[in-house]
């Protein structure tokens, strides 16, 4: 399976093309800036979008996502949860004294325990709140993108408007730790990891770091 990563915008947020190989249909992943780039990483490697999945509605995840749906004619799916997130994104950007962002059309909606098949590949859904409250996460071919939840050494903040600390310790503990460790996490922001390597040493699921 191919998975490009692109690091985007002012928030330096992953955005994965998903593939089973260059030359074939793809899914995107949390489209969230540069539009453009992306575009080009996509005819560069001869691929096919056939969908936009998100793993939540922040800012910084869905800054392409008008762009990319409307140039490839290709559908948007988000949870409803994060719909409220969607419709005030000028509220978001103003948070950061930004501007300039397009609310995106939602074509479907996610729920837990589907699968969505696109693009050859079989994408379970899992409800992952916490971050926010319409958070999911992506598994395909024992690989997880996991947006904002888990990060290399950390975790998401659950500071923001619709953020709640103890679900997202729900969230990872019934969800992120029920997977085997050999599971590879591609999260939101920074590098890959593995669930193994966070159980052992994420300061925030040992207990050394209690929140």
């Amino acid at each position: 399976m191919l998975v490009e990563t692109l690091v985007t915008g002012p928030f330096q947020e992953n955005s994965y093309l998903v593939a089973k190989g260059e030359g074939q249909p793809c899914v995107l992943i949390d489209p969230g800036d540069e539009a453009d780039r992306i575009a080009g990483r996509i005819e560069e490697l001869g691929l096919k979008p056939e969908i936009i999945l998100n793993t939540h509605g922040h800012l910084d995840h869905i800054g392409a996502v008008p762009d990319l749906r409307e140039r490839y004619g290709i559908p948007f799916a988000i949870h409803p949860e994060d719909r409220f997130l969607l419709e005030n994104v000028d509220a978001q950007a103003a948070m950061f004294g930004l501007s300039g962002y397009e609310d995106p059309v939602v074509d479907r909606e996610l729920r837990p325990g589907e699968t969505v098949e696109a693009a050859g590949l079989r994408f379970e859904v899992f409800h992952a709140p916490g971050h926010s409250p319409g958070h999911v996460a992506f598994l395909v071919e024992g690989v997880v993108f996991g947006g904002d939840c888990l990060f290399e050494g950390s975790i998401g903040r659950s500071d923001l408007p619709g953020s709640d600390p103890a679900a997202l310790r729900r969230t990872l503990r019934e969800v992120f730790l029920a997977w085997p460790d050999a599971t590879r996490v591609y999260p939101g922001h920074g590098p890959a990891t593995t669930i193994g390597k966070e159980r052992r040493s994420n300061p925030f699921l040992t207990g050394a770091f209690p929140w």
